[in-house]
């Protein structure tokens, strides 16, 4: 039987510079925190992975929300999701240009539709159809974006970057949690690829490859360069290893030796089976994250792999 709540958030892998250290594990102990708060007063999983989630959309530190890379074409194009273990019902965004918060517009579909998934303009509709106010554009875009573009496309003049470097930011945000009823839940937000072509969708967003919850397995949420892990439904993959008897802190690395083996991808994985064990997981120099249990706290950020009996 699970032991009781348990969330645990990830704020990116990648070469996280170290005068941004500090705005990591800041970002992602505000994330847990709030997310707990939802826990320990009896709340649901999935209303505390949406939280946790809010408040690093929130936070111009990650790639979700205000502060997300530009596109090709200078905007911010987000994408979201998040699954409920129980029923398996989940609500995801593609391509969202005008919600400061994507993971509500998600939380919605997931509640109040009978469809999965919404993109681009529909799935602006549906959220202002349902409550959610759209914002311009421009107000999720952050100078410091605005400069790393520039940069970015300056080079891509002189000869093309490696636009899926191990060093480049992927600051995807996420999370997964238990709750006192022994549901799982996993969410997961990004505004995707720097430079990125208009329309791309990565990972995040799709079930089985960003985000899986099942309470008949675990939860996980990933983040890294997108296609790799949508090739191996990554997030599934590591889920469905868990379902076999395999401890998450054992499942993580496989997933993400895996990823790297098979594809030749990098990136990080959270994974919480329904005792309340958790796993982290990266094959990048460093992954911000932060877990919670009842009487237990930790955070990191070059961690490679983390378990909770």
């Amino acid at each position: 039987m699970a032991t009781g709540p348990v969330l645990v958030v990830h704020g990116g892998a990648w070469a996280i510079p170290d005068d941004m250290v500090a705005a990591h594990l800041n970002g992602v102990r505000e994330a847990v925190a709030r997310g707990w708060r939802v826990l320990e007063r009896g709340g649901s999983a999935l209303d505390a992975v949406e939280e946790a989630v809010v408040v690093m959309e929130d936070d111009e530190t990650f790639d979700a929300g205000r502060g997300s890379f530009l596109n090709r074409d200078g905007k911010v194009q987000m994408d979201a999701l998040l699954m409920e273990g129980s029923t398996l019902r989940a609500g995801g965004v593609g391509c969202v240009e005008r919600i400061a918060n994507p993971i509500r517009a998600a939380r919605k579909i997931l509640s109040e539709s009978p469809h999965v998934y919404f993109v681009a303009e529909g799935a602006e509709q549906f959220a202002a159809e349902h409550g959610i106010p759209l914002c311009p554009n421009e107000d999720l875009i952050i100078p410091r974006e605005v400069e790393r573009w520039r940069q970015f496309q300056a080079q891509a003049g002189r000869g093309e970057p490696d636009f899926f470097a191990r060093e480049r930011s992927v600051d995807t945000v996420g999370a997964v949690a238990l709750d006192g009823n022994g549901d799982l839940a996993a969410a997961t937000s990004t505004g995707g690829t720097l430079n990125k072509a208009p329309g791309r969708l990565g990972d995040s967003s799709l079930i089985g490859c960003g985000c899986y919850a099942d309470n008949q397995s675990g939860a996980a949420s990933t983040t890294g360069w997108g296609e790799p892990i949508m090739k191996l439904v990554l997030a599934k993959w590591a889920t469905d290893r868990l379902a076999s008897g395999s401890l998450p802190e054992w499942a993580a690395k496989e997933a993400i030796s895996h990823l790297e083996e098979r594809v030749k991808g990098h990136g990080g994985v959270i994974l919480l089976d329904q005792e309340g064990r958790f796993g982290i997981a990266h094959n990048t120099p460093r992954m911000a994250w932060a877990a919670r249990q009842a009487g237990r706290e930790e955070s990191g950020i070059e961690l490679t792999s983390a378990f909770f009996g």
